[in-house]
């Protein structure tokens, strides 16, 4: 149903589920940051140019299986199923129960999966959704707050299950999360997107194909 009239009057019940639909998922996204700050890159969502930078690279015509690490309310979740395979798999890991039960509620999509688990464990998550790799994995983690050891662990875990030819995604405020990729991928690209709240960091740490 239209937003306005014939008359061009603006359809007032229509603009407030619109505008209650928005102020709800920011409050979610505040109230997540409010509740483990550490865990949550940013208190604002990445803007439209942060998520087409950063989505460019990706070959969608040879991705099965996508992997996000920290959805908060989803920013990234809808240009990635507008851009995956029609027999695609998007799977979100959040450690905030509040995100995971939002993004249940709010996409439907059949090809859609959150989960309420750590991005440690990705391996064995992508094989409980009947994968044996990802193609790509997306993490806006803020890799320079997580608790010692954490880092590593999730770096060393996404290496391994990304298949030859895909890649690691990040995006940052901190160039810090470049040190423990590159720990593991043979090659990384860098960028920067200014039209952000902060502007951030982007890198895409590609494994290489086996010879």
């Amino acid at each position: 149903m239209s937003s306005e009239n014939s008359v061009g009057v603006i359809d007032r019940p229509s603009f407030k589920r619109k505008a209650a639909r928005v102020f709800g998922q920011w409050g979610v996204f505040f109230r997540g940051f409010l509740e483990h700050p550490k865990m949550v890159g940013s208190i604002i969502p990445s803007s439209r140019f942060t998520i087409e930078k950063m989505l460019a690279p990706v070959k969608w015509d040879e991705c099965d299986v996508f992997v996000e690490y920290g959805p908060g309310v989803g920013t990234f979740c809808q240009p990635v199923l507008d851009r995956l395979r029609r027999d695609g798999m998007l799977i979100v890991i959040d450690t905030n129960p509040l995100y995971i039960d939002y993004l249940r509620k709010h996409f439907t999509d059949s090809r859609f999966h959150a989960v309420h688990g750590s991005a440690a464990d990705v391996e064995d998550i992508v094989k409980a959704h009947g994968a044996d790799h990802a193609d790509y994995v997306l993490s806006g983690l803020p890799f320079s707050t997580l608790p010692d050891g954490v880092g590593p662990a999730i770096a060393a875990a996404t290496y391994r299950v990304i298949r030859p030819g895909g890649a690691f995604l990040v995006y940052q405020f901190s160039a810090r999360a470049r040190d423990f990729m590159a720990k593991h991928f043979e090659r990384i690209d860098s960028g920067f997107e200014a039209l952000n709240v902060l502007p951030c960091q982007l890198f895409w740490g590609w494994k290489e194909p086996m010879a």
